[in-house]
């Protein structure tokens, strides 16, 4: 089930929140930076897995730190190389792999739900319906409840029913 809320994504119960990244991503801007000040061992833990697996566009990096809910970070956007390199623009292909992937994970994790951003709109440069086509394709089958914040409403808690 896709439930489209208004909040912020950061007060949600969810057991899992997803948000749009590239490979070696300096989490400088938007949900990536707030996620980086709340949990700086996630930033630091996503510098080592990329320094030593080298990540590719279009999969998925998970963690889950003391008192944080799992935190997928889905690589939709072009890598960003060298010191204070930015990331470059998502594709719909990339979308489409990282949130195939994303579904297959919550359902062999057993996530009852799942927090997800506006993938790919902002740094990532895609349209929202496109994207929002790609959720609900990827996940209308899913026994998951998937809470798309569509709309962000910086520390008003949406009701997740």
């Amino acid at each position: 089930m896709i439930i489209d809320i208004e909040g912020d994504i950061l007060l949600s119960k969810a057991s899992a929140i997803a948000h749009n990244i590239a490979p070696n991503d300096d989490f400088h801007s938007g949900l990536a930076l707030e996620l980086r000040q709340r949990w700086p061992g996630m930033y630091k833990d996503f510098r080592h897995f990329c320094h030593t697996t080298h990540p590719k566009t279009g999969s998925l990096w998970a963690w889950k730190g003391p008192g944080s809910p799992v935190i997928y970070n889905l690589m939709c956007q072009e890598a960003a190389y060298g010191q204070g390199g930015r990331p470059g623009k998502a594709t719909i292909e990339a979308v489409h792999h990282a949130l195939t992937a994303l579904r297959k994970e919550c359902e062999r994790e057993k996530h009852p739900t799942l927090a997800l951003s506006r993938l790919a709109t902002g740094v990532g440069g895609l349209d929202w319906p496109s994207v929002k086509q790609i959720i609900e394709k990827e996940f209308k089958a899913s026994d998951l409840r998937v809470y798309v914040y569509s709309t962000y409403r910086p520390g008003v808690a949406a009701v997740e029913a």
